[in-house]
């Protein structure tokens, strides 16, 4: 568990520092680059790169999570034919490869035979586009060394080589942008190769990086037969392959939104759309993606022995031997799922609260009347159920059976519909493209029933459906009374001091006015004080008795 503890802090601690520094450069970036351009970026170029790099290599990932690295094989007696084997399962890690430089191509060629005549009249289209391309194709051959790195639990790795290519990519964006703007009015031609440089620096940092740390044993060598004769391990490339079918389904829906604004959207719309997504998404990124990763991680160690078994225990001695595993990883399931809810109700009460007067401070003022507030005012609602869903659909990425996968693929389906439908009426009621965040919510929340569903059943097919205590993901009354009254207070402290109304009226420096700090005085007190009275109220669960001591031989 400390190691997973360890994991979290390190991919914790990228978050942070690469979505603040995100953050700051995207507030210089809006202002540099025109709505246009950062649509297309934000929006088509990276729903392209998005494409190839998730069909290519998630479902590998996924899949080669499950391996236990070779020091944990218990009988030194089969320990050659367990490095034989192991072989043949790390040797799938090359198939992101071998599938994403074909799908790399035919995605880019498809894409500008597709876009828009005011997008491919941009200057310089074709050439950004050729070079994400090889941007994908940099961090396609760092999967080798990715996946081995994360097998053997070398997070320190990831966290340096992403440290430090997000580094490279928005301070090399950034400086092609400065250097095209101070051309004066012979620029303004260079901001889509701007963030494609970046983005071939982000993949390059990531390749060098990796290659340096581990390269003579991931991509620099020849891949080896296991004691069979073949090159890639059976079970985990049939595993690997239907979980990447069903990524296609998944990329659907994650990338829905980004789907429907670039074909209907105007590019000026698409611009505004994609900052007020960088702006709602960064606590989701900071946070949220860092414990789903983290979980998916400690299920796939936990459970390994588990998932392996073509079938579940056939007698009472081996679902004895399996309970405390699977009490573990409920423990942990309902420990995330309690923290998310919680930390939702905080969102939720105190972002709703502030979120209009924060806008009108954050925003640039060319974006304040475009769809980009009432986007991120959506947002707010959508935090929650993209809490909840990361972390159960987390626990099935790291248990599920092939037939398990292939399952959730054809709900998949009926998720998509869903999420389609939902956008289309949510549209037809003019609430814009705040519609597609909505839209979310509604095929979120339909997953997350499917997903409670399938984690009840699965330990109920293991005999341990008594170690799933739902009631406990409920936070406790005395929270939810305290934010309950909260809400009413900072509803109260709006009337009377009209913070909202001087930052409209007075701009930024309205920020600095008494009503404004009056009032987020009063937020920041009833946070802490509701954050000290659930400290109280699960005190139980976070004091470690100072008697407790190790057994000693």
């Amino acid at each position: 568990m400390s190691s997973t503890t360890s994991t979290l802090t390190s991919l914790m601690g990228l978050q942070l520092f690469t979505r603040l520094f995100t953050f700051i450069l995207n507030q210089a970036l809006s202002r540099l680059a025109s709505p246009i351009a950062y649509g297309i970026a934000a929006i088509q170029f990276d729903l392209m790169l998005s494409t190839i790099l998730f069909l290519s290599r998630e479902g590998v990932r996924g899949t080669l999570l499950r391996v236990k690295p070779r020091s944990e094989t218990e009988d030194t007696g089969k320990a050659t034919l367990d490095r034989k084997k192991e072989d043949s399962t790390m040797n799938v890690s090359f198939v992101p490869i071998i599938i994403g430089v074909p799908l790399a191509l035919v995605t880019s060629l498809l894409y500008m035979a597709t876009a828009g005549m005011e997008t491919r009249k941009q200057p310089h289209f074709q050439l950004a586009v050729g070079i994400y391309v090889a941007a994908a194709v940099m961090e396609l051959l760092a999967e080798p060394m990715h996946n081995m790195a994360m097998t053997s639990l070398k997070i320190h790795l990831r966290v340096r080589a992403e440290g430090v290519a997000i580094t490279a990519k928005t301070l090399a964006t950034f400086l092609v942008l400065v250097y095209d703007a101070s051309r004066g009015d012979e620029g303004g031609d260079l901001a889509l190769l701007a963030f494609a440089f970046g983005q071939l620096l982000y993949g390059s940092s990531v390749f060098l990086i990796y290659l340096r740390e581990i390269g003579k044993g991931g991509l620099i060598t020849r891949m080896k037969k296991n004691s069979s004769g073949i090159y890639f391990n059976h079970d985990v490339l049939a595993l690997s392959m239907t979980m990447t079918s069903q990524s296609l389904v998944k990329h659907l829906l994650t990338e829905g939104d980004k789907f429907i604004l670039s074909w209907f959207s105007p590019l000026q719309d698409q611009g505004g759309y994609a900052l007020a997504v960088n702006y709602g998404s960064l606590i989701a990124r900071i946070v949220f993606q860092p414990i789903e990763e983290t979980l998916r991680l400690y299920f796939s160690r936990t459970l390994a022995d588990i998932t392996v078994a073509p079938s579940p225990p056939s007698s009472t001695q081996a679902s004895e031997t399996s309970i405390p595993a699977l009490k573990k990883a409920a423990d942990a399931l309902i420990t995330l799922l309690q923290m998310q809810i919680i930390g939702s109700l905080f969102v939720l009460i105190f972002g709703t609260n502030y979120i209009t007067l924060l806008l009108n401070v954050l925003l640039p003022p060319q974006y304040l009347n475009t769809s980009a507030p009432r986007v991120l005012e959506a947002w707010i609602w959508y935090i929650p159920v993209l809490a909840v869903n990361g972390g159960l659909e987390a626990f099935i990425a790291s248990v599920a059976l092939t037939k398990d996968v292939n399952k959730q693929s054809r709900w998949m389906v009926l998720f998509t519909i869903l999420y389609v439908t939902s956008a289309i009426v949510l549209y037809r009621l003019d609430l814009g493209d705040a519609a597609l965040v909505y839209a979310n919510i509604i095929n979120l929340s339909a997953r997350i029933i499917y997903a409670c569903h399938f984690s009840h059943t699965f330990f109920a097919t293991h005999n341990a459906s008594s170690t799933l205590k739902w009631r406990e993901v409920l936070p406790p009354w005395s929270l939810v009374f305290g934010l309950t009254i909260s809400a009413l207070l900072i509803h109260l402290s709006e009337t009377m001091h009209g913070a909202t109304k001087a930052v409209q009226k007075e701009g930024r420096i309205g920020i600095l006015s008494r009503p404004v700090l009056i009032h987020v005085a009063v937020g920041g007190i009833l946070a802490l004080s509701c954050g000290t009275l659930w400290a109280w109220s699960v005190r139980r669960f976070l004091t470690i008795p100072t008697r407790f001591k190790p057994k000693t031989a």
